[in-house]
């Protein structure tokens, strides 16, 4: 029987979903040959097809409801599955809805995506009667998302973005106009001198080329129907002709003119540290304030395809003019001015995209007098960067009163408490969309080599998201964070979608689908090699000193040993995608191994020693980058565990 799949409409993501569908279905269902035949509108009398469409057209076609409830149809996700045998409908709110309904429809069917690219696709075999569900959900969260950051190749970030609605992700943000740092990182091979040779290579890397990679991303992205967020900083530097491209410090050749622009700190007007990124401006001289969102205009003007554009101000901190025109006024103050300014310019313009504000560093102070007029323009992003990831997020123990703003001399908040209690203040002002900014998956996961202990914090966190009144996650991180396993990524998702899911449940499905029948004792494993490293001892809460950690990291050997057996038995498992998740455990091993032993070294305080074995450690990370590059990002791990575990960085 050939299974006969038809898309109401021409929206791309609708035309898309079939064509995976196709795709799949041919492949887990190979008796049963898949054809596309578009089609105007829903005919409930044809009952031979598997139809495609938003709830609407299906509606219109005299589809019975009921369907899931969102706020926005444009912007929420749900979907109504109704197939049995391969006959039905799959509708949703949106085109975007729609795809994922496709997805969620082989999900159902016994599909897994443990990790993007082709090596993480599980695939079963299916008879066309098994491809049978039925769903009606909403998403828990609106927003669910991912941000570019650590070092990628264009690979990583399309399969980034192929990945997401896989597993019911709605949104993708390139950071910067050219995201060109992060580009750039991977195909110069910044930190790693061995991929010069081999395998990996270094070359030039032109900012047109990082243009090129955005612009094919961005087509990526529409055909998925993904919301696009797009820049951040850089409006502190770019309206100045000042490239934002990375945080590399350099020195500069200004004029009088352009000096006058930036902000005065202990009586000097200059880029900050070198870096334009970090650089604030002086936000109290209107000249400035109206440069700034002329540029910002023009950039929505020329990029009509973004649906939420990113204002923030510079990346630096405790670096804010103290001329006459700004030092009696909050930074937050002066922001909320030039958003009431940029909402009005856009008005007039008729730019209708949403415009995200940013609630981080100096701005978690809330603005003292200025307050947002046109809440529906904008979307509060909370970014509490300097957090701890030991304990979630709660609505319990924050503080009532904020400490007081003295500017330029500020210390931000470690407890997570204390974080909340920032965002409780400018929730008493603003009370429009919002959403979580988070790092997990940035830095804290290489203090977790086990990526099992830290899941429980990010489930929490966004299980409790709703307590502390955001709607959802842009998860700001390395897009390869699937070393040894993609465990943390899939309950990020999956919690995403539906947070009544409990952490166990993820798990459980995760490792049998990424380890197969050895499942239960690779999840044993690795929750071992989280408590053995100890993250809280690594995130820098306990002395480095510490004998009690030592010990534990002693254990590590022996539990590799032992476990190495069963690492080896699966070198050669019948699965594609489970096979490669074993011979990423064999590499990780290793890792693990001399990491330890650097590690134990310093919590003895025998620092000679813990640098020489962490060059060892280092050397083999660099050796095998071509065999992990998928999964791991060297560049970053190797920043993120030198410098804040030895000070060394570059």
């Amino acid at each position: 029987m050939t299974l006969i799949i038809r898309p109401i409409g021409d929206a791309p993501p609708i035309q898309f979903a079939a064509a995976e569908l196709c795709r799949y279905l041919e492949r887990i269902c190979p008796d049963a040959p898949c054809t596309v035949e578009p089609a105007e509108r829903y005919l409930p009398d044809d009952a031979t097809a598997l139809w495609l469409g938003t709830f609407d057209a299906l509606a219109a076609g005299g589809a019975q409801g009921p369907w899931p409830e969102v706020a926005d149809a444009a912007m929420d996700d749900a979907v109504a599955i109704d197939v049995q045998a391969g006959v039905g409908f799959i509708g949703g709110p949106n085109p975007r809805s729609v795809l994922l309904g496709a997805y969620r429809l082989l999900t159902e069917c016994g599909c897994r995506w443990i990790r993007p690219g082709a090596d993480g696709e599980v695939l079963p075999r299916r008879s066309l009667g098994d491809i049978t569900a039925s769903v009606l959900e909403a998403a828990s969260y609106r927003h669910r998302g991912i941000c570019i950051e650590g070092a990628v190749s264009y690979e990583n970030v399309a399969d980034m973005i192929d990945w997401a609605p896989k597993v019911g992700m709605n949104a993708y943000f390139f950071q910067f106009r050219e995201s060109y740092t992060f580009f750039e990182r991977w195909y110069t091979h910044r930190g790693n001198p061995s991929a010069m040779h081999g395998a990996l290579e270094a070359e030039p890397f032109p900012v047109e080329r990082a243009r090129e990679f955005i612009r094919r991303a961005e087509d990526e992205i529409a055909r998925r129907g993904l919301l696009y967020h797009a820049v951040g900083h850089g409006w502190t530097c770019e309206p100045l002709g000042i490239p934002g491209l990375s945080w590399d410090a350099r020195s500069y050749d200004l004029s009088d003119e352009t000096r006058e622009l930036l902000a005065e700190v202990a009586g000097v007007r200059d880029i900050w540290q070198g870096i334009p990124l970090n650089t604030n401006l002086c936000y109290g001289n209107p000249k400035v304030r109206q440069l700034i969102i002329e540029a910002i205009a023009e950039y929505l003007e020329q990029h009509p395809g973004v649906d939420l554009l990113h204002f923030w101000l510079a990346d630096g901190s405790n670096n804010q003019c103290e001329c006459p025109l700004c030092r009696d006024t909050r930074p937050s103050d002066f922001y909320v001015m030039m958003l009431n300014e940029l909402d009005r310019l856009l008005t007039e313009r008729g730019i209708d995209s949403k415009v995200v504000f940013l609630v981080y560093v100096d701005l978690l102070w809330p603005p003292e007098h200025e307050r947002i007029a046109n809440p529906d323009r904008f979307v509060l992003m909370f970014a509490p960067i300097t957090r701890s990831y030991t304990e979630p997020f709660a609505a319990e123990d924050v503080p009532d009163e904020l400490p007081p703003y003295h500017r330029n001399q500020l210390v931000f908040p470690k407890d997570v408490g204390a974080n909340v209690a920032f965002l409780r203040g400018w929730q008493q002002q603003f009370q429009g969309d919002s959403f979580d900014f988070d790092y997990h998956y940035m830095w804290d996961h290489y203090l977790d080599p086990g990526y099992h202990g830290m899941t429980r914090t990010l489930w929490a966190d966004v299980r409790n998201l709703k307590e502390i009144g955001l709607d959802g996650l842009i998860s700001c991180q390395v897009q390869r964070a699937f070393f040894p396993s993609g465990l943390g990524m899939t309950v990020m998702a999956r919690t995403l979608w539906d947070d009544s899911l409990t952490l166990e449940e993820i798990t459980r499905d995760y490792y049998a689908s990424a380890f197969g029948e050895d499942a239960d004792q690779a999840g044993s494993y690795l929750a071992s090699l989280s408590r053995l490293f100890d993250p809280p001892y690594l995130r820098g809460e306990r002395p480095d000193a510490d004998a009690e950690a030592a010990e534990r990291l002693d254990q590590v050997p022996a539990l590799i040993d032992t476990f190495q057996t069963v690492i080896d038995a699966n070198q050669n498992h019948p699965t594609p995608a489970v096979r490669a998740s074993w011979r990423y455990l064999a590499y990780h091993a290793h890792y693990c191994r001399l990491l330890a032993r650097s590690l134990a070294s310093r919590a003895r305080g025998n620092r000679d020693a813990a640098e020489a074995q962490w060059g060892e450690f280092a050397a083999y990370v660099q050796q095998i980058e071509p065999a992990v590059q998928p999964v791991l990002d060297v560049f970053e791990c190797l920043q993120t565990l030198g410098g804040r575990l030895f000070g060394m960085r570059g």
